[in-house]
């Protein structure tokens, strides 16, 4: 299969990218707009892009019909955000919290998820991950206005919460914490069949 960006429809082109760009990490979001409504949704065009300042980028893509995601205009009120860890036993939950939902329902309470306050940001966490980055936007950067165009969020991170049960020998077990990732279609994947390479010296 060879296929040239210009002449493939989004719909192709974007299978292919999200099929072949695997494991992607899962950013699972919390934000709130100005009037305190939480939002909570999965991004899977996700990751961490700097340790000095710590800094991670998602992106909310345009939707089919040319509209915002509600966690965008959340973001453009309340220029904070929480990412929750999305673990395997929340997997049903992530992908659940995905779902369309009126633009002031909440998924959370859809989802019966508890929330707790964050320390430094007004969105809160979810008490179930057991992880989470409290950030604060530095810049949106719009990539188009087509449908699946993506909007850059970079978040410089203000604080870290890790539940004390993934800490092994005062660092975080992998096999403990037990995220889950992207991959193209339907697939999810786990990490749970992992193995270590030393890095060369």
């Amino acid at each position: 299969m060879y296929l040239e960006a210009g002449n493939v429809s989004a719909t192709d082109l974007y299978q292919a990218l999200v099929s072949i760009v695997s494991p992607r990490p899962i950013a699972w979001v919390t934000t709130l707009d100005k009037q305190g409504h939480v939002n909570l949704a999965p991004y899977s065009f996700y990751n961490v892009f700097s340790s000095n300042p710590p800094v991670v980028v998602f992106s909310p893509t345009i939707r089919p019909d040319l509209t915002k995601k509600d966690t965008l205009l959340n973001l453009e009120e309340v220029p904070e955000f929480v990412i929750n860890t999305a673990t395997l036993p929340l997997a049903h939950a992530v992908n659940e919290s995905s779902r369309e939902l009126p633009r002031y329902e909440s998924e959370a309470e859809h989802l019966s998820l508890e929330l707790v306050p964050s320390v430094l940001v007004k969105p809160p966490r979810l008490k179930a991950s057991p992880a989470h980055l409290e950030c604060r936007v530095r810049q949106i950067i719009s990539l188009g206005t087509q449908p699946r165009a993506g909007n850059l969020v970079i978040g410089e991170v203000l604080a870290i919460y890790v539940n004390d049960e993934i800490i092994q020998n005062g660092k975080i077990d992998p096999r403990l914490l037990n995220t889950i990732g992207r991959l193209g279609g339907q697939w999810f994947c786990e990490t749970t069949a992992l193995f270590e390479l030393h890095r060369p010296t």
